[in-house]
């Protein structure tokens, strides 16, 4: 790795290349890790660091302190910038701030509130997140999410496959009508089967359940096409044999076809997953009982009408991205040597 992020066009020195290459490569990075590097780091901020002015990267807070007479915290204040005496501020009354001794209390002193400047520490609210799972139905809603993933892709590969191996390796009239009918499919906008799709879920008594949620989804016309043209590489006279073996049509499919087309499953997996995982309209449309909730719904429900808690949204939202990060992240060569291996044959 090392070596390959160290090579240069020219023999000898750099080449300007070389610099337009490092800056695009940083670039690209920023634009790919920055969102994320800044939603993980706001996740730690507390409410009031989140509306602090300017923002900062790192959760910065004002410290405070107990002072005795006063039941509630106090920040502290600094006079004067950077090494001045370090105050309790009671309260600001219009331009002016009401500071106390931060140890012994007493008198109230009245100082222009633009010569104060706030006592900042580095603190990380992990608060956010154990208040959120005591407070918050999280394990409910990720329960949900992770049934659904789990089931809607093993639903997806099975039906998707057998459709694939259908339209591949066997011949029968009308077979290729019926795969570019199912190709058409793809030009047809999610948004316009919402309506009939519903009508039919309500019709099975599948609304506000997790398998209405799952059902019309199994069959996807990507991934037939991703697997079907992986399949039409797999020899014929290995089926032609193992008929000759008096295997049945459900081995053949079971034994043969399935082992051989492992890369390709592997990619439609990791896309099953992610797409399952990330949902939000149609559960949208078919869950309207909290206690059903996917991840998704949970963060947009989590939104209040005139306040919301950005900090424990936040906290949520990182929580409901780790998963499926963390499985990209183990699986990702799996994506790279499969998507290259359907690609090449």
């Amino acid at each position: 790795m090392a070596s390959f992020l160290t090579r240069r066009r020219a023999r000898e020195g750099t080449d300007w290349t070389d610099w337009l290459s490092y800056l695009y490569l940083v670039l690209g990075v920023v634009v790919m890790f920055g969102p994320v590097l800044w939603l993980g780091a706001s996740s730690l901020k507390s409410a009031s660091g989140l509306n602090a002015f300017p923002p900062t990267l790192l959760p910065w807070e004002q410290a405070s302190t107990h002072v005795p007479g006063y039941a509630d915290p106090l920040p502290l204040v600094r006079l004067g910038g950077g090494h001045g005496r370090v105050m309790a501020q009671v309260r600001r009354m219009g331009l002016d701030a009401q500071l106390v001794d931060p140890v012994h209390g007493g008198s109230i002193v009245h100082i222009p509130f633009r010569q104060v400047a706030p006592v900042e520490r580095l603190h990380a609210a992990w608060t956010n997140y154990s208040e959120l799972l005591r407070r918050f139905n999280f394990l409910g809603y990720f329960w949900n999410s992770v049934v659904i993933t789990v089931t809607a892709t093993l639903l997806t590969l099975l039906f998707n496959s057998m459709a694939a191996f259908a339209l591949s390796k066997y011949r029968f009239r009308g077979r290729d009508a019926i795969f570019l009918v199912m190709l058409a499919t793809l030009m047809v906008p999610p948004t316009i089967v919402l309506v009939p799709n519903f009508l039919i879920a309500a019709r099975l008594n599948l609304v506000n359940s997790l398998w209405g949620v799952i059902w019309p989804g199994v069959a996807t016309p990507t991934g037939v096409f991703l697997l079907r043209q992986y399949m039409l590489t797999i020899p014929n006279d290995l089926i032609e044999a193992a008929r000759m073996d008096n295997a049945s049509e459900w081995r053949i499919y079971w034994r043969i076809i399935l082992p051989l087309s492992a890369p390709a499953l592997a990619v439609l997996a990791i896309f099953s997953m992610m797409w399952r995982w990330n949902d939000f309209l149609w559960p949208m449309v078919v869950l309207n009982r909290s206690s059903a909730f996917t991840l998704p719904l949970a963060l947009f429900a989590f939104q209040g009408d005139l306040q919301t808690q950005w900090n424990y949204l936040l906290a949520m939202t990182v929580l409901t991205l780790l998963p499926i990060t963390v499985i990209f992240l183990i699986l990702q060569r799996s994506i790279t040597q499969g998507i290259a291996s359907a690609g090449v044959k």
